[in-house]
């Protein structure tokens, strides 16, 4: 575990050190799972990363918004626990799922046991209502190409159905499935195809947040 936890570290001072984010604004590491999730996401400029980058402002209004996600990352934490590994980078959060979690084999079906960790989840993005949530589907690269993209979309869609139904606006949800373009880890382990096999949730914030902390 303390190895794990310097990984986990370091890869976030690396991250953050060529982003030349503020103190403020780089927040917080919170894990429910930590371990190689985390450290493989924060040492690649992956799709997650960028959503964030892309969105950012900077300033003292970043640092706002990073508080805001300070806060927000522990609540999601808390509620998730071991069953998702919660990441604060930059202004923004990345919940990542493992797909096995979710679905069974080859599937886009909610399992059902699951269903109670969106549940969990869709409660804390009613409470945090200024963010944008991102999702991401992704696959290893076991078997076809074409059928992993589309199996990666049926699954991120999947979650945005159901975090809809649970009272998270339509308006602040964007699904996009990257099949196994976008790896987090080698292919040509199990461990690796393990960690690539993902549905991540990025938030970012909304323009009423942004707004918000340019008047504070």
């Amino acid at each position: 575990m303390m190895k794990s936890l310097f990984v986990y570290f370091l890869a976030t001072l690396l991250v953050f050190s060529s982003c030349n984010t503020s103190k403020k604004t780089q927040g917080a590491i919170i894990g429910g799972a930590v371990g190689a999730t985390a450290g493989a996401l924060l040492t690649k400029k992956n799709r997650a990363v960028g959503i964030i980058l892309g969105a950012a402002v900077g300033g003292l209004s970043g640092g706002i918004i990073g508080s805001y996600m300070d806060k927000a990352a522990r609540d999601i934490s808390d509620d998730l626990g071991n069953d998702a590994t919660v990441v604060r980078v930059g202004e923004g959060i990345v919940v990542s799922f493992d797909s096995g979690l979710l679905f069974d084999f080859d599937s886009y079906a909610l399992k059902s046991t699951t269903k109670d960790n969106l549940s969990k989840l869709a409660a804390s993005l009613t409470e945090y209502k200024d963010t944008h949530v991102n999702i991401l589907g992704h696959t290893d690269s076991d078997g076809d190409s074409a059928y992993n993209q589309k199996l990666s979309v049926n699954r991120s869609n999947a979650v945005l159905s159901f975090l809809n139904e649970n009272s998270v606006s339509s308006a602040r949800l964007k699904s996009m499935g990257f099949g196994e373009s976008d790896p987090v880890a080698t292919n040509k382990t199990d461990d690796g195809k393990e960690l690539n096999r993902r549905v991540e949730i990025v938030l970012v914030a909304n323009d009423q947040l942004k707004k918000d902390s340019t008047t504070k």
